[in-house]
């Protein structure tokens, strides 16, 4: 399988402690193993399992990294709706 450059995605992730974390991946389900496995983000440590509850594909590396930084300044509770709006 050949990549293309909308591979990335943004991702976020709930942790055993209830905490939201987000990220960028091209490769989700090894990012979620790493994430599980204690390997991968620091911030992970220690509050695994994690849960996949958001990601939004189409992305390059840069547009990726841009939408994880918008996210990452959104108030938890603007996560949530997020969280909300695409399981519905």
């Amino acid at each position: 399988m050949t990549k293309t450059t909308t591979d990335w995605l943004v991702y976020i992730v709930e942790c055993a402690d209830n905490t939201l974390y987000t990220g960028i991946t091209n490769n989700l389900e090894r990012r979620i193993s790493q994430h599980n496995a204690g390997t991968g983000a620091k911030y992970l440590k220690g509050r695994t399992p994690v849960n996949l509850v958001y990601s939004e594909d189409g992305h390059n590396r840069s547009s990726a990294s841009k939408r994880e930084k918008n996210i990452k300044q959104l108030t938890r509770q603007q996560k949530l709706k997020l969280v909300i709006e695409y399981s519905s």
